[in-house]
Parts: C-alpha cells; sequence; structure tokens
C-alpha cells in the first residue's frame, strides 16, 4: 500500500538533487491530467483521492477503500476525466439502478447528456456514449455477449465494490473483474475493509498492477450517543476520542448510571425473563422512548435531518403514522409548499385512481410535516421523492430499513438506531461491526456539519459495554460469495474452452481466499505430522506392532460399547412395552429404588411418543404424576383394577383425595403393600457381552498378542490413544485442504457434467481429452440458448424453453407462468395461490410441466451434488396475470399483502427475464409472445418508475 510522504522543495535536510526532482515531480504534476482535474472542483481533494488519482494516471489499477461520505466517487469521476481526456470510453458501475440513475444525472450535470449514457436493464439512454452508467449485471452481459461497445473501452469503474460479497448478486462482480480486457484500468471504490490488502493482492494477480489506497479518516467526525429517555448520552467517557477509542474504551459512567436507576425503576414493564438480583446489566429493562418522542429530542438538540433505521417496513410505516397521530411538524409554512409542490409534480402522471390505492394523500400529508419512511416495499417513485426531498433538506427525518445504508446518496446529520438486532429471513441477530460502521457513515454531511452523530435508542437489553464494541471496531471483512452458475459455464466453454475456463475460476477471488486459508490449514497439518510421528515414536515396541496391538484394543472397546447400547436399547423396549395398553383404572406395581409403590392410571396418555407411552398416575400419596420409562426401573407390573369416576379431574385436591383413598383400599383387598422393588430383566442383559463370539474372538486375539506381554504395555497404549485421537483430527484436516484446493474448478466440473447430461454441453468427438485430462466440451443449439439467460433459475428456465412448456401461453399468461420462476416470497406461509384458468388450464398445465422440470432438475443435480435450482413460488401468479391483462392497481392488490412498491420491484424483474426470453426462444412465436408480455407489464406505475 503506497503511503510514502511526499518531499518538500523547501525542506532545508534535502539535498541538492533531491531538491531538484522535488521541483521536476511538482512541475510535471502541474502540467498533468489530474491538475485540469482539480482546477475544475470547488473543494481541495484529501490525500487519499489525490493518492489514488495519482497512480491512476500512472496507468495503474486501484482499489479505494473508505468510509461513507469520505468521497471515494472523486477518484472515480477522475477515471471518467482521463477516458474523455484520451480519447476512450469509461464504464461506471453500481450495484443498484437508483445509485445508477443519481450517478447518470451526477456525470451528465458535468459533461453533458450528449456524452453520457445508462443502462439498467430497462432503460438505454444513449448507449453508444463516451461515458455509460450501467449495472453490474448489464457490463457482465455484454462481456460474454462479445458487444461491439466494448471497443475503445479504457476505464471501469466498480462502485460500491464490496457488493461482491453478496450471496445472491456478487458473484457478477468477480466475472467481471476477470473478464475485462487486459488493457482496461479498473477502478475499484469499496467501503472500508479489514482485508482491503488481501483483496488489492488478488486484483494485482488478475488485473496486473493495482494501488491500494485505504483511508479510515471520515472527513466528519462521528460521535457516539445513547438516547435514554429523552437524554442524549455520550456512549464513551469524557476522556475518549470517539475518532479513536481504541480498543475497550471505558463507558461514560453518567450513561451506566442512568441506566442502572431505569432498570431498578420498579414502574418498567419489564417480562418475567428480565428480572434479575443486583447485580443486573445496565439496560436491562429500560423504557424505550416512543419513536415521537425520538424525533422531538432529535430536533431539540438540533441534530435534524436524521435517518432512523427501524429493520422492518411495518415499523417504519407505524413509525410515520406515529409522529402524525402525536403532531410533530418539522417544516416552515414556506417548506411545506414546496414539498407539496414537488410530490405533486413528480406524481402527476400516476392516474387519481392508482394515488388513492397507493395511498398518496397520506405520504403527502407525512411528507409535508418533514417526516417519511423509506423501504423496499414502497413504490419506487415514492422513494426517488423521499430521497430527493431529503437531500434538499426539506424532509427531516426518514424512517429506513438497512437497504438505505448502501448506494444513494443520502447524508444527515444523525443516524439513529432502534435496535442493535435485525431479522435476516431466518432469525434475530446482532449486527455486526461492520454493518454498524456502513449503517451509521451516514452521519454526518461534508461542508455543511462539523461533527456526524450516531444515536443508539436505549432499550431492554443494551449493554453500553457491546454497543462500544461495534462503534470502536472496524472488522468488516471482504468474503467472496463467487460461485460457478449453468450460464457461466456454457459461455466459458463457448469462448474458450473447458480447459482455460477451468483456469479462469481458479484466479476468482473465492479460490484465492480458498487457497490462502489452505496455506494456514497446511502449517497445521504439518505440526500434526510431526506430532504423529513422535507419538508413533513413543508407542513402539520391540515385541511387535503396538499400532496393531492399540486398534485391537480399540475394536474390543468399540464392540463392547456397541452391546451396551444394544442391550439398553432392548431394555428400554422391554420396560416400555409395559407401559402400552393401559386402560383406566389399572392399578400398577411401579419398582423404585428398594422398594415398590403402587399408583392407578387416570390417563393412558394416548399414542406413544419418541421416548414410549407417558400415561398419568395418582399414587397412594395423592400426588399426580406422568409416568416415562425412566421413572419405572425394570418395568411396571398390573396387580389390580379401580373404577375412576368418568367426571374424575386431577386439578380437584378433593378428587384426588378421594381416588388415593380408594387406591389404598383396594390395595388391602389385593394384600398389597410396599415391598422390595422385584429383579429386573437388567440382571440378564448384563451377561451379553460374555455371550458375544466375536467380542470373544477379538479378545483371543488380543491376548495371543506378543505386545500383550509387554511390561510398558500401559505407557505404549496411552500414547497409542494420543496417536488415534491426532489421526482423525489430521485426516478431517487433509480433508478440508482436498476441499479447498481446485475447489471452485470442481464444483465448474459437476456443473458441466449436468449439462452434458442435459445436452447443453456435448463431448467432441475430436480430442476426446484435454491437456488436463478432462473431455473437451462444445455447445450445442440448446446451450446457446442457455448462454442468453442469465436468471438466478437459468438452467430451469433453458429447460422450459426446450420443453416447449410456454409455447401455447398468450402474453398475460406467459408473464405469470415466468413469474413463478422469479418470484421469492418474503414469508415461508403455505397459502394455495389461485390460478387463472384453474389447474386444467393452459396456464395450469404449463405451471405443472415446469414443476415436474425442477422436480427432475433437483434430481439430477442431488446425484451431481449441487443446489442451485430454487423451487417455483406461485405466490404472484394471478397479480402477473392481473396486471398484463390490464386490470387496474387496486383489483391487483387487492385482497393480497404484497405491497405496491414489492409490486413494481417483481414486475421489473419479470421483465429482465422476459426480454431474455425474447432473445432466447428457440421459436418466433415465443419471442412475440415475451415481447408483447413486456409491452403489457410496462404500463402505469412500473412504467413511471426509474427504479
Amino acid at each position: 500500500m503506497a503511503r510514502s510522504p511526499r518531499p518538500r522543495t523547501s525542506d532545508p535536510e534535502l539535498s541538492p538533487a533531491e531538491r531538484y526532482a522535488a521541483a521536476r515531480r511538482r512541475a510535471t504534476s502541474e502540467r498533468s491530467a489530474l491538475a485540469a482535474f482539480r482546477s475544475r472542483l470547488d473543494f481541495p481533494l484529501d490525500d487519499f483521492q489525490v493518492e489514488a488519482c495519482a497512480a491512476l494516471e500512472r496507468g495503474s489499477g486501484v482499489l479505494v477503500a473508505a468510509p461513507t461520505g469520505a468521497g471515494k466517487t472523486v477518484v472515480g469521476e477522475f477515471a471518467v476525466h482521463l477516458a474523455l481526456e484520451s480519447g476512450r470510453k469509461a464504464f461506471y458501475t453500481t450495484p443498484i439502478k437508483a445509485l445508477s440513475n443519481q450517478k447518470y444525472a451526477d456525470l451528465a450535470r458535468v459533461h453533458g447528456q450528449e456524452r453520457v449514457g445508462l443502462l439498467t436493464g430497462d432503460t438505454n439512454v444513449n448507449g453508444d456514449a463516451d461515458v455509460v452508467v450501467m449495472t453490474t449485471e448489464v457490463l457482465r452481459n455484454m462481456l460474454y455477449a462479445g458487444s461491439p461497445a466494448l471497443a475503445g473501452l479504457g476505464y471501469v469503474v466498480m462502485d460500491e465494490v464490496h457488493y461482491l460479497a453478496d450471496r445472491f448478486r456478487g458473484p457478477v462482480w468477480e466475472e467481471v473483474i476477470i473478464h475485462l480486457p487486459d488493457d482496461v484500468q479498473l477502478v475499484s471504490l469499496s467501503a472500508t475493509v479489514s482485508n482491503a490488502e488481501e483483496f488489492g493482492d488478488w486484483l494485482s494477480t488478475v488485473r496486473g498492477d493495482t494501488t491500494v489506497v485505504v483511508s479510515e479518516h471520515r472527513p466528519v467526525p462521528l460521535g457516539q450517543h445513547v438516547l435514554v429517555g429523552d437524554d442524549l448520552l455520550d456512549l464513551y467517557a469524557g476522556h475518549v476520542d470517539p475518532t479513536d477509542p481504541g480498543v475497550d474504551p471505558p463507558i461514560n459512567p453518567d450513561l451506566t448510571h442512568v441506566l442502572r436507576r431505569q432498570s431498578a425503576d420498579p414502574r418498567d414493564r419489564r417480562g418475567p425473563g428480565d428480572r434479575g438480583r443486583g447485580g443486573r446489566r445496565p439496560g436491562i429493562g429500560v423504557r424505550q422512548a416512543p419513536r415521537f418522542a425520538v424525533v422531538d429530542t432529535l430536533a431539540q438538540e438540533s441534530l435534524l435531518p436524521a435517518i432512523v433505521f427501524i429493520f422492518s417496513r411495518a415499523g417504519c410505516e407505524a413509525a410515520v403514522q406515529q409522529c402524525l397521530s402525536a403532531g410533530v411538524r418539522l417544516t416552515t409554512p414556506a417548506e411545506q409548499a414546496e414539498i407539496r409542490r414537488v410530490a405533486e409534480e413528480r406524481c402527476a402522471a400516476i392516474p387519481p385512481e392508482d394515488l388513492g390505492v397507493l395511498g398518496f394523500d397520506s405520504f403527502e400529508e407525512a411528507l409535508a410535516r418533514g417526516v417519511a419512511a423509506h423501504h423496499a416495499g414502497m413504490l419506487p417513485l415514492f422513494k426517488e421523492t423521499v430521497e430527493d426531498l431529503f437531500s434538499r433538506g426539506l424532509v427531516k427525518v426518514v424512517f429506513a430499513t438497512e437497504t438505505l445504508a448502501l448506494g444513494i446518496n443520502m447524508p444527515a446529520r444523525s443516524v439513529v438506531l432502534e435496535r442493535l438486532v435485525k431479522w435476516d429471513g431466518s432469525s434475530h441477530v446482532d449486527i455486526t461491526p461492520g454493518e454498524y460502521t456502513q449503517l451509521t457513515g451516514r452521519a454526518g454531511r461534508r461542508g455543511i456539519d462539523t461533527e456526524g452523530h450516531a444515536v443508539v435508542v436505549a432499550h431492554t437489553g443494551l449493554d453500553p459495554v457491546q454497543l462500544a464494541g461495534l462503534a470502536s471496531r472496524r472488522l468488516y471483512p471482504l468474503r467472496s460469495s463467487f460461485r460457478p452458475t449453468y450460464n457461466m459455464a456454457v459461455n466459458l466453454v463457448a469462448q474458450v474452452g473447458r480447459d482455460r475456463a477451468r483456469e479462469v475460476l481458479e484466479t476468482s477471488f473465492a479460490q484465492f481466499q480458498a487457497d490462502r486459508g489452505v496455506v494456514g490449514l497446511a502449517r497445521q497439518a504439518q505440526s500434526h505430522a510431526e506430532a504423529l510421528d513422535g507419538y508413533a515414536e513413543a508407542m513402539s515396541c520391540d515385541l511387535g506392532d503396538f499400532t496393531e496391538y492399540a486398534a485391537l484394543r480399540r475394536g474390543i472397546g468399540e464392540r463392547e460399547r456397541d452391546l451396551a447400547k444394544q442391550a439398553a436399547s432392548a431394555r428400554r423396549a422391554d420396560v416400555a412395552r409395559t407401559l402400552e395398553g393401559l386402560r383406566v383404572g389399572d392399578v400398577l406395581e411401579v419398582p423404585t429404588g428398594r422398594r415398590a409403590s403402587y399408583a392407578v392410571v387416570v390417563d393412558p396418555g394416548g399414542r406413544p411418543g419418541f421416548d414410549g407411552p407417558r400415561p398419568t398416575v395418582l399414587s397412594t400419596d395423592r400426588q399426580v404424576r406422568r409416568l416415562t420409562v425412566a421413572d419405572v426401573g425394570t418395568g411396571a407390573r398390573t396387580v389390580g383394577s379401580l373404577r375412576v369416576p368418568s367426571s374424575f379431574n386431577v386439578r380437584v385436591p378433593a378428587a384426588r383425595r378421594d381416588l388415593a383413598a380408594r387406591l389404598r383400599a383396594r390395595l388391602d383387598e389385593l394384600d398389597l403393600a410396599p415391598a422390595p422393588g422385584r429383579p429386573g430383566r437388567r440382571d440378564a442383559r448384563r451377561t451379553a457381552a460374555a455371550d458375544d463370539a466375536e467380542l470373544e474372538g477379538m479378545r483371543r486375539r488380543l491376548r495371543a498378542h506378543p505386545c500383550h506381554r509387554c511390561p510398558d504395555r500401559e505407557e505404549h497404549a496411552r500414547w497409542a490413544d494420543r496417536w488415534h485421537r491426532l489421526k482423525g483430527e489430521h485426516d478431517a484436516l487433509v480433508a478440508r485442504i482436498a476441499g479447498r484446493t481446485g475447489s471452485i474448478a470442481a464444483v465448474f466440473d459437476r456443473i458441466c457434467d449436468v449439462l452434458v447430461t442435459l445436452g447443453y454441453l456435448e463431448r467432441t468427438e475430436a480430442e476426446a481429452t484435454t491437456p488436463t485430462g478432462g473431455t473437451a466440451l462444445a455447445v450445442t443449439d440448446a446451450g446457446q440458448w442457455l448462454r442468453r439467460i442469465y436468471a438466478e433459475n437459468d438452467l430451469l428456465l433453458a429447460e422450459c424453453l426446450r420443453r416447449g412448456v410456454w409455447e401455447e401461453l398468450d402474453p398475460p399468461q406467459l408473464a405469470a407462468a415466468v413469474s413463478a420462476l422469479v418470484y421469492r416470497s418474503r414469508r415461508d406461509e403455505e397459502i394455495e395461490p389461485r390460478v387463472p384458468g384453474g389447474p386444467q388450464s393452459r396456464l395450469g398445465r404449463a405451471l405443472d410441466a415446469a414443476v415436474r422440470a425442477w422436480s427432475e432438475l433437483e434430481d439430477l443435480e442431488h446425484g451431481h451434488r449441487l443446489e442451485t435450482i430454487q423451487p417455483l413460488d406461485t405466490g404472484l401468479v394471478e397479480p402477473i396475470h392481473r396486471w398484463a391483462a390490464g386490470r387496474s392497481l387496486d383489483a391487483v392488490l387487492r385482497g393480497g399483502d404484497l405491497a405496491a412498491g414489492d409490486f413494481v420491484r417483481w414486475v421489473k424483474q419479470v421483465v429482465d427475464v422476459l426480454d431474455q426470453i425474447h432473445g432466447a426462444a428457440p421459436t418466433a412465436r415465443l419471442r412475440t409472445t415475451a415481447d408483447r408480455a413486456v409491452t403489457a407489464l410496462r404500463r402505469g406505475v412500473v412504467a413511471y418508475s426509474a427504479v
């Protein structure tokens, strides 16, 4: 990482030669492209920006890792400047369409709309321009298709490159980095990650010279606070520098005191699990301030505008409504008028009836008061309106989910976190230090605020020490999520052949990290091997092979344990049978310890559970309990019966008393009384090992072994046990190493095997094997269709095309059928969806055929140790069909829990896939149907939404 300070020409300690060289460098820099670029800026560049831009001008690739808001994009903008100055093209890629739209507007403002284009899948504006902003997926598709737009490309900026850790879309970043032409300079812009140097090393490996520039300096310092009630308290003790708190910084004693005082307040509404003793941690049981009160406090402390992260869509909407109900108003009359004008102007194209469905009036009223929600379930137009008004300082508080933390530029004076846990799709988990840093990174507007503020609202379970750990650590490692896909496989085989494809995949960051991990594992394995040699020497015996003798001993022990388990299982089964078939009124003798006790069955317990029957009984001392196998020793015995009234209730003391008295009387009649427990069948089972012929044979071989007579036998045996345990660990470690080495290429091989089985690839007759011993492959006609399918369920989509599953469908039916392969519901609820036309309609039959294809592919994958095919989800079939058939938004959303924003987002993804089908379908009829389906879907609120 380049960090060398530049010598100053005025430094008296420099030699004349050094001063001359420094002067030459300064003169050169004044004539450089960077100097021209700086002259057009109205702000000075920071050191890290200068360092990165200078490296870029030298011809080096650059990785810039810096905090949110530090100004990383300046380096990307300089790459655009270099491209235009040198007559080459620049592509600026982003992970999300919203960020692409924003960056397009920024660059068009600087360079003119005629020189800047935008490509986001469903948007094509001036795509042949010198500078094109695009989503990363668009660039990946261009690389695989060999697009002519790549001619003359000199620079590619990958904004938010740390997105390659995303498990769903991250692999696209690595594909682009690997496949870009060698002469393209790459500018990678990342959040501050703890392994930037490792990522930079990989970039240097696959892209050539790459300068890594890391800055952990925030241009606007960030203060850390906790809001307890209406008291805003610093997190750290007064002497701690919040910009460099160090490890385990001391907590503000006032904060600890206030949290303890609230915890001890008897008015606290704590659950039973929160009740503790005097040593309870601070924060347990504290009362959380209402959301409107949080807004009031922020306003009083001059901490607006603010983003409040809630991690729940419903929570965001509820927060806005709570503020409205509480009468929160943060705007002046002039601001309210401007807000209403902007909102109505932006949404003017939406028909009035749709605005009613979307709740526009309530949305506008909240905006006018200065508050808004922001989450993926909102209509994109509404989100864009919020972003515009917030960036202009008109909206003061935005309640947002964590999706706002990535990408679009919405800085605030303060960022508030309601909780330090979030729902990850399956459970509530603590947020990580990296996530905390990413979320709070929005706080502090450069050039406006002297300090940003991170505020955590005190709540039950808040531990200020844990919070300090989140706020003071910068642990945000970048981990590759790269994996080969079917589409990737056919494209690689078509372009470079199987052998070269394997080599390409082995250059991925995923394999790079796996190989680096192997280095540490290999050192550990070497240490194991040395220790094993030592143990082997220590257990060696002059009389014979002690390894063989030790194996016999272990075998005997394992056989004895197996027999013991079998005997225990048989005993348990015998005992369980004594509790089966019981009826109400049966009197049982239960062996307990040295004496037997008696009870009457009041409930047989129904069907036996995992641990056998569990009847409910009443004992002679009026105790009611549920008997288990473990309670009855060698087994219960029925010794008589007793009538139990049908009205008997175990919860009535008098009923228990009467029945216990009748039980004692019945025992007297039977002449039974507590007596020593009967011997059980257990003793007979203890001799099972003695009767086992296999075990006896092993014992004979042990006694006959020469090492059995060794006087140091037990000492050798101790070393042999250590050797055996370590050998097991060593073998597992070697297996892990083998699994990591070449792991990506091995998955690629299995994917190719599936594609050969299905006929998307074929083994070539000429040159039967490749130089590495693998089979040479070629792409078939069906494989050519698959090359143009980039969606997540690529193979299933291709199979539906090949089998003609969708050939007879009309446009609304095709859109609905495709949605089943695209949609993923947010809940696990199993609701039987309605299929328009019924299950026997053309759409219903097409869905059935797609399910059969999925089932067959899943079985095939299972046989090849793969798990990529996603099951169909028909939850969007009816809404998509209605929309494509021209129904109103109200008719589409009525009766369901699908949010308008979610609906628009999913429709756009269906449109993306239909566009791919239009280019890949094997018949003209299906290509035409797909094109008409796209037109039918791209209307109304879908067409108005840029995101």
